[in-house]
């Protein structure tokens, strides 16, 4: 192969990768369920960015608007106002940041350890309820998220995992009380 032709390719790959990054960046920005107050309502809902249209706009002055939002179909053709909670801080809304920021310096409700760091590909922490039933936060709606924070109590994936068990095979399991030495 060439050097012209070495260069050219080394060019159009950089060139490539100079209109790619931005599209990449816009979309992982927006991405994701965000928790905002309705304007209208004054109330949390959930509402999904339109990502891929932030991406493909990028640098041509991108403007938002929403894909989903828990209150549509019903109020669908809303003014969008919403919009400017996340513009002013995109990652503060994000459940996933949200529900981090929940868990820090807080230690398991079962076990007594910190939480730490969160894996949310792997070991996803849940929330044990009054009735010592554990559950992860894909099971609750994005909305309800505040009212679950000031109701239930973390836990750790291992004791979420033990949880479920107990519960699905409460013949398999056997209670010692702990003794302490």
């Amino acid at each position: 192969m060439s050097a012209f032709a070495m260069l050219s390719i080394i060019i159009a790959v950089a060139a490539l990768a100079m209109v790619i990054t931005p599209l990449v960046r816009g979309y992982l920005r927006y991405r994701g369920t965000r928790l905002v107050t309705c304007p209208e309502t004054k109330k949390t809902v959930a509402v999904e960015v339109d990502a891929l249209q932030v991406a493909m706009s990028e640098g041509v002055g991108h403007k938002l608007r929403l894909k989903e939002c828990s209150r549509w179909p019903e109020r669908e053709n809303c003014g969008q106002d919403c919009l400017s909670q996340i513009e002013a801080s995109p990652e503060d809304c994000l459940v996933r940041s949200i529900i981090t920021k929940w868990y820090e310096g807080k230690n398991c409700a079962i076990c007594g350890k910190a939480i730490g760091a969160i894996d949310w590909l792997e070991h996803k922490p849940g929330v044990l309820g009054s009735d010592r039933k554990t559950k992860l936060w894909s099971e609750f709606r994005p909305e309800d998220l505040p009212e679950v924070m000031t109701s239930r109590l973390p836990v750790c994936w291992d004791c979420h995992i033990a949880s479920v068990f107990r519960n699905q095979f409460p013949d398999l399991v056997v209670d010692r009380p702990w003794k302490k030495q």
